[in-house]
């Protein structure tokens, strides 16, 4: 039957705000950056490396860097392009999409200024540390079609409202030959986590030094979404969809009052055939064949006519339903929040070897909304953006372990580890729960000091993530990859260092199908690339 319940829209609807989560431009975790320096856009294998850097990635091991004060700037630009090729029977009734049941979505992500700073004082056996960065989010990300999962709703409705020809020739009116849509889609998420981090390492002989301190995090992001324009392709051509919906409402109305009067002629034609019934009954004779048949004719109108009934009813609730959302969707939410996590590290040095590992603890997150969204919904995507909610957002604790080793005095090789503990965050309506396991990386590097001013380096790290058809969708996702990185370290005087990198990320392919009948998939990729330059100060 003709949109019997609200499902349609309540799809919409969900589409429309899930669209709003992103995540980082940048590598790590799904929640996580982990490129907090050129450093590490230069070589990613930085766990174990004992340099200022370390005061985000070996906090432990800045303990062994000379004495005295020690400053660096780091400055990062990121780009990404998300791309999903989704492909859905109901864009063929698009009017931009040539017929054509396959459309490709893009959206931009720029970060162009991510910066960061590490500040160490070195005395005696303590050193006394200051780390500020972007430890999550770090951008923007802009649909200018919007998204798949918005186009296929609205022309998953145009394709319904098509059976209201049924309606109309069953009451005897013209057909409204509704045959496509027309609509505007748009998208925008940004969002940052600024990290502010103390802390102390302490050495404890020329081997072995242990690190402590806390991150407070500021999580702060703002999120617009739109469909506007929505037309409805009818037998007279492209019409408002809610003009259309008066029509349609003013149509079905109309069948009821007249299925209405039809029901109550049938009913009074039934009490008359069923009194002459009785009457032959109590004189015992036989009833006529005439009388049955026209008893079981009009109780089969009857019930033909109930059943018209309740689907007019029905339809005429959805199109009332659907009335306020006529004029389009207009989403605007912004979020903040502070969360604080501790943090521990440990670097041992043995020969030419080093090895190192930092945990940091989980973050607890709740983003506090302040948005257009003001009363409670039966759906909870929405109720995500509520003005005063306060919606999950962890940052997942995180082990990262690394070893360095020497072979030669100008050369050092690196590898690391990190596994990002996901499913123990607290996410969002249990996102977290759908993954099929927490996320890994794995690193290796090298940097080689081709002389006593000028290091070279480069870098490689793969990233598994627990994805799953189920939490994947394009509104948020994120894919396996592997990541390129190469720079330089030109010390251009005692104490100062220049550096510069450029990191690079190759995506997977991700396929997922999410209906076979109507059949609905996706595919899921994405490109990235990091510039950035900084520098050192030894004082």
């Amino acid at each position: 039957m003709f949109l019997t319940d609200m499902k349609a829209m309540k799809q919409l609807l969900a589409s429309l705000v899930l669209a709003t989560v992103t995540q980082t431009v940048m590598a790590g975790g799904i929640l996580t950056n982990t490129n907090q320096s050129i450093d590490f856009l230069r070589n990613p294998a930085r766990d174990a490396a004992i340099s200022l850097d370390g005061v985000y990635s070996n906090p432990a091991g800045v303990a062994f860097l000379p004495q005295g004060f020690h400053l660096g700037f780091n400055w990062q630009y990121a780009h990404q392009r998300r791309t999903i090729e989704s492909t859905s029977p109901y864009f063929a009734l698009g009017r931009k999409n040539g017929g054509l049941e396959t459309k490709t979505f893009e959206g931009v992500a720029d970060a162009p200024f991510i910066p960061s700073l590490q500040a160490a004082y070195n005395t005696g056996n303590w050193s006394w540390q200051l780390n500020l960065s972007v430890p999550g989010g770090g951008g923007s990300c802009e649909f200018a079609d919007g998204l798949g999962s918005f186009e296929s709703v609205v022309g998953g409705i145009a394709y319904q409202l098509g059976k209201l020809d049924q309606i109309a020739a069953a009451l005897g009116q013209q057909a409204p030959g509704v045959s496509g849509y027309d609509m505007d889609g748009y998208m925008q998420g940004r969002q940052y986590y600024f990290g502010f981090q103390l802390g102390t390492a302490y050495k404890v002989n020329d081997h072995l030094a242990v690190y402590g301190g806390m991150r407070l995090l500021y999580g702060t992001a703002t999120y617009k979404a739109k469909i506007s324009n929505i037309q409805v392709k009818t037998a007279n051509g492209y019409v408002d969809f809610g003009s259309f919906m008066q029509q349609a409402t003013a149509m079905v109305d109309g069948g009821i009052t007249y299925v209405d009067e039809n029901l109550t002629k049938v009913n009074a034609g039934l009490e008359q055939v069923n009194a002459g019934i009785v009457q032959y009954e109590a004189a015992g004779a036989p009833v006529p064949a005439q009388l049955s048949t026209q008893q079981a004719t009009l109780l089969a109108t009857k019930a033909q006519l109930e059943g018209s009934a309740q689907t007019l009813q029905g339809t005429s609730t959805t199109l009332n339903q659907l009335q306020k959302y006529s004029q389009g969707v207009n989403l605007l939410c912004n979020q903040s929040s502070v969360g604080i996590a501790p943090i521990i590290g440990v670097d041992y040095k043995t020969g030419r070897f080093n090895f190192a590992a930092k945990y940091e603890f989980k973050t607890q997150i709740r983003m506090k909304n302040e948005s257009t969204v003001n009363e409670a919904s039966e759906i909870p995507a929405v109720n995500k953006f509520r003005d005063g909610e306060e919606v999950n957002e962890d940052v997942p604790a995180q082990l990262a372990i690394g070893a360095q080793w020497s072979p030669l005095n100008n050369v050092r090789v690196n590898v690391g580890y990190h596994h990002f503990f996901d499913k123990d965050a607290s996410w969002y309506n249990n996102a977290q729960d759908l993954l099929d396991h927490d996320s890994n990386e794995y690193l290796a590097g090298a940097e080689w000091d081709v002389t006593d001013r000028l290091t070279i380096s480069s870098g490689a790290q793969l990233t598994r993530y627990g994805l799953s058809d189920q939490y994947m969708n394009d509104m948020s996702f994120v894919v396996n990859s592997y990541s390129l990185g190469f720079g330089f370290n030109y010390k251009a005087t005692d104490k100062l260092t220049l550096k510069a990198g450029y990191f690079q990320t190759n995506y997977d392919t991700y396929n997922r199908v999410t209906s076979l009948e109507p059949r609905v998939s996706d595919s899921f990729t994405r490109t990235s690339r990091v510039i950035g330059i900084g520098c050192e100060v030894s004082l």
